[in-house]
């Protein structure tokens, strides 16, 4: 061999040798994963978080993953913003590692141990569990659990080899046989389209596919190596020895496999629930079954479970496709597959042939299981209600499903003996216990289970008022504390007062600095009965401070009178006293509050109405005296367009949703048959009828034989052109704007109400001409006065709304101030919690504190810690109006209270009693009622107890049962006075708390 020939074969040697050494090193790697597992588990040690206290700045939150979506992680930005803006801050948030950080920005998913079972648990006070939400509610614990032939099944059909113990290192992530199959599948398919590609995805990678990518789909090559990259990364991190890890894979995708949805039940995850919602199959018993089912030769049932369990590991290829629908291939499907387990030895032929015979019938929708009475849950449904509104999240399927543990403020054990106290009002032996029958209160006949009774208490802990108990005997949906607007009585006068002395006080601060001189130049209409009496206040006072300016006011003396007559509501009304005594005399305020004496409130009402009046509109005064002043035919043109407003919405209700003929048919029924009436209202609403329809409907009516002289000359009299549209309303007796309506209609049948309006403008100002004609100006001045109260109400409702009024609107009327507006028993909750904190926002809460994620690289505890509270009144005005809460407990209307809770430690007991009787009444001429009918009757009482606790007391009968009761507020009292133990035994400062509230 000639010396140029040994260089090319030395150099043929070594290379041959080097590809020899790399191919070996290649397949040792692809069998061992040897320098992965190094790899990979020495990258995965640096990947770490911590839990810090405060807001991190080192974390990252996961994208729209189904899984992170789900449990709550992708939306904890978001839930932090809401959570913030209502006062809770970050207690302490996970800090990812920079390395972690780095890894996150690669796009690779978080590597943690995930959760395979997560969902919303709710504690109370002492937080202890009163509500756990767990999805999937069927698991197995560890691999131990898991029948080997279920195991060895699912690694047949979707990872052979995963758990081959010979190489301890491998990568279960990659299976090189499947992958590269799936790559000449791929490629094939670009020649082929019609050629299945069946991917080469492992179970880890499948986990992360479902789990996090977006809509648990591969949707790029890409995305796979996201997935094939974060599943080799989380299978070393607890080693590089990965036969636990991949038995871990095994029992988390039997776990977690999405199998579809289900009416009434949802999404369903995991063979546990997939067997027990699809096929009926108890998860206990099934697991049995599978463990038992080689060591004999199986029963037809045990052979059916399998197949059943077989089917959805199947299934989870196109699950909604297998499981929703009756008419796919799943059976013939699993029946090949039982072929294919049999001849692979995986299973026995016995089995298979079992198996084979058994038929695949999915089971019924499970019913639920019983719920808790209603009447259990009503503290619990609030914290849900308020726990939904702070997360923005509205439906309880997603809420109970998020990886999220709540401690409530719900005192559980006072909240169970009061839901017990307050069902003993279902029977008479228990309302007597509890001393409800008696004077004022349930008469021998009453039947007490009529009553719904509800209790709320709140507690002030630093600065939030937390709701301890709510509770009621309604074993219902409904809440009655917070879910029906109720005729509250003389609770209002309560609003009323603290108005009363707001506006009193804002008098002060404008006047106050001024001179003798400058207060005397002051104008005041004489109807302003509040400044007027503010400035004579200051001119007698003139060092008087604001608080001494209030003290007065309380001592200010309104008539209790009943004679008199009121104008408001857009008419006359009358008033009366509860206790007839009160009418004889002038009462100060204060005395009036304490023994609830409607008529000073009425009056009280209408000064403050007055005050409103002119403090917006200066020159209301000279708007009603003279007949021509500027800007007076405006507010006739505005009452003009209001009132014809609101006929023609209550035309068109009526008319709106029928056809011509069903218009005119209607239009007949309302009017009298008199010739001459019936001929206008025909040719209004019709003008183009033709004459033999006109005679047809017009001998229909009138039941009389009618020559067709006399009909023609109806027809041609009446005319639409003949008569101005007021003048066919008087001549028809149907109000104009109605026939105007209906002739509109017929041009412009699918108008909806907002175009009626707008068409309308001109015809409603034309149909009150006679109102800006008429010789009289007293009736002018009614409807003037109708406006001005109506804008007043409105500015009334702002200032009720600002102290947690829960309506939009406030009836328009003097009646407001002893119930005739409605009230929430919640509403006046927050009102006592206001006056309670010195007139500052109480931030009434259901909810201290809030773990997301906890465990994971995402977790995050928000704490409730409100910074500080708005004002919503002055000082003054709020420790005056609670001063007057304590004078009806000391010597008022609740003095039957008295000594229920030990003052003397700190509980003293003030309030304010409400008993109301919502009738529907018809009035007469005179403001007179004509007409009464019982709707519903209620008695209520706000309360505070010393510094610490408000709320309400109410009971309620509603419907045909109210008019047989005659009970008043002495009700609620009395009640109140039954549940004062359970209520001082939750109070560390009163005595032994055996009830206390120890996790805050």
């Amino acid at each position: 061999m000639s010396r140029r020939v040994w260089p090319i074969v030395v150099l043929l040697v070594l290379v041959g040798g080097a590809c020899y050494f790399a191919a070996h090193l290649i397949a040792d790697e692809v069998r061992t994963s040897r320098w992965q597992a190094r790899y990979f588990h020495d990258w995965g040690q640096r990947l770490t978080y911590t839990i810090a206290p405060g807001a991190s700045d080192r974390i990252r939150f996961p994208d729209a993953g189904p899984y992170d979506m789900r449990l709550g992680y992708a939306r904890i930005p978001h839930y932090t913003e809401l959570l913030e803006a209502r006062g809770f801050v970050r207690e302490h948030q996970a800090r990812m590692s920079q390395a972690m950080l780095e890894y996150l920005d690669l796009g690779l998913y978080a590597p943690y141990r995930e959760k395979t079972r997560a969902g919303l648990a709710l504690l109370d006070c002492n937080d202890r569990n009163v509500s756990v939400q767990r999805f999937p509610e069927r698991q197995y614990q560890d691999y131990r659990e898991v029948p080997q032939v279920l195991a060895n099944s699912l690694l047949f059909v979707e990872n052979q080899g995963l758990l081959n113990p010979e190489y301890p290192t491998r990568n279960p992530a990659l299976d090189w046989r499947r992958l590269s199959r799936a790559g000449v599948d791929q490629l094939f398919a670009i020649v082929d389209r019609e050629r299945d590609t069946p991917g080469g995805s492992t179970l880890a990678t499948q986990i992360e596919k479902y789990r996090h990518s977006p809509q648990g789909r591969t949707s790029s090559i890409s995305e796979k190596l996201r997935q094939m990259g974060s599943a080799s990364v989380r299978a070393y991190l607890d080693g590089r020895d990965t036969v636990r890890a991949r038995e871990r894979i095994v029992v988390d995708y039997l776990n977690t496999v999405p199998l579809s949805a289900r009416n009434g039940r949802g999404e369903i995850h995991g063979i546990g629930d997939g067997m027990y919602y699809w096929y009926g199959e108890d998860f206990d018993e099934a697991n049995r079954m599978l463990h038992e089912i080689e060591s004999k030769p199986p029963t037809p049932r045990e052979a059916q479970v399998f197949k059943q369990a077989l089917s959805l590991i199947i299934a989870q290829r196109r699950p909604s496709y297998h499981l929703r629908r009756y008419d796919t291939n799943l059976e013939p499907l699993t029946d090949s597959y039982l072929r294919l387990l049999a001849g692979a030895g995986v299973i026995s032929t016995r089995l298979r042939d079992a198996a084979l015979a058994a038929r695949l019938d999915k089971a019924p929708i499970p019913s639920l299981p019983p719920a808790d009475p209603f009447v259990t849950r009503k503290a619990i449904n609030q914290v849900r209600t308020d726990l939904s509104r702070l997360l923005g999240v509205s439906s309880r399927y997603d809420l109970d499903r998020l990886d999220l543990t709540v401690a409530s403020t719900i005192n559980t054990e006072a909240q169970r003996q009061i839901t017990a106290t307050l069902m003993k009002l279902r029977d008479k032996e228990g309302a007597r216990e509890l001393g409800l029958y008696g004077h004022n209160m349930l008469r021998d006949h009453d039947d007490p289970s009529k009553l719904a009774a509800s209790f709320t208490l709140f507690e002030r802990v630093g600065n939030a008022s937390y709701l301890r108990v709510q509770a009621d005997n309604i074993d219902q949906p409904f809440d009655l504390n917070s879910g029906a607007r109720l005729n509250l009585g003389s609770t209002a006068k309560l609003r009323t007062l603290v108005t009363y002395l707001e506006i009193l006080a804002e008098l002060h601060d404008r006047y106050a600095g001024m001179t003798r001189a400058e207060l005397q130049r002051v104008p005041v209409s004489p109807q302003d009965g509040l400044t007027r009496w503010t400035i004579d206040w200051l001119l007698k006072n003139p060092n008087g401070n604001r608080r001494a300016m209030l003290e007065a006011a309380l001592e200010r003396k309104y008539a209790g009178g009943a004679g008199e007559a009121f104008f408001t509501g857009g008419g006359l009304q009358t008033f009366t006293n509860f206790e007839r005594s009160a009418s004889v005399e002038s009462l100060t305020v204060r005395r009036a509050f304490q023994h609830s004496v409607n008529l000073v409130f009425i009056r009280m009402m209408r000064d403050i109405v007055r005050y409103e009046v002119h403090r917006a509109h200066p020159d209301a005064s000279e708007l009603l005296a003279d007949r021509d002043a500027p800007g007076r035919r405006k507010w006739l043109e505005r009452f003009a367009d209001e009132e014809g407003s609101q006929y023609l919405t209550g035309f068109y209700r009526k008319y709106n949703a029928l056809d011509k003929n069903g218009r005119i048919a209607l239009l007949l029924q309302r009017v009298k048959p008199i010739a001459v009436r019936v001929a206008v209202a025909l040719r209004s609403a019709d003008p183009t009828m033709d004459e033999a329809t006109f005679a047809r409907h017009l001998r229909a009516k009138l039941g009389t034989k009618l020559d067709d002289e006399d009909v023609f000359k109806l027809y041609d009299k009446y005319g639409k052109d003949k008569f101005s549209l007021n003048d066919r309303g008087y001549l028809s007796r149907i109000h104009p704007l109605e026939l105007w309506l209906i002739d509109y209609l017929d041009d412009h049948s699918e108008a909806d109400l907002k175009q009626v309006l707008e068409a309308s403008a001109d015809v409603r100002q034309e149909v009150y001409t006679w109102l800006f004609r008429t010789r009289s100006k007293a009736g002018q001045d009614n409807r003037i006065r109708i406006l001005l109260e109506r804008d007043a109400f409105e500015r009334i409702g702002e200032r009720w709304r600002r102290l947690g009024y829960p309506f939009d609107t406030l009836t328009p009327s003097y009646g407001s101030a002893v119930g005739a507006s409605g009230d929430r028993p919640a509403a006046l909750s927050e009102l006592a919690g206001i006056l309670l904190s010195g007139g500052l926002q109480p931030y009434t809460e259901t909810v201290r504190w809030l773990d997301f994620a906890a465990g994971t690289p995402y977790e995050t505890r928000f704490v409730l810690r409100p910074g500080q509270r708005k004002r919503l009144l002055p000082e003054d005005v709020a420790e005056l109006a609670r001063r007057s809460l304590l004078d009806v407990v000391e010597g008022g209307t609740a003095r039957s209270a008295q000594g229920a809770f030990p003052a003397d430690r700190g509980m003293a007991l003030g309030g304010k009693t409400g008993t109301g009787d919502h009738r529907h009444m018809v009035f007469g001429r005179g403001g007179y009622v004509i007409a009464s009918r019982a709707v519903s009757r209620s008695a209520t009482f706000v309360f505070t107890i010393g510094e610490r606790y408000f709320g309400t007391v109410t009971l309620h009968v509603r419907g045909p049962h109210a008019a047989r009761y005659s009970f008043t507020s002495a009700l609620s009292v009395r009640l109140l006075r039954g549940l004062a133990p359970t209520i001082v035994a939750m109070d560390p400062q009163a005595g032994p708390a055996t009830l206390a509230c120890t996790g805050g």
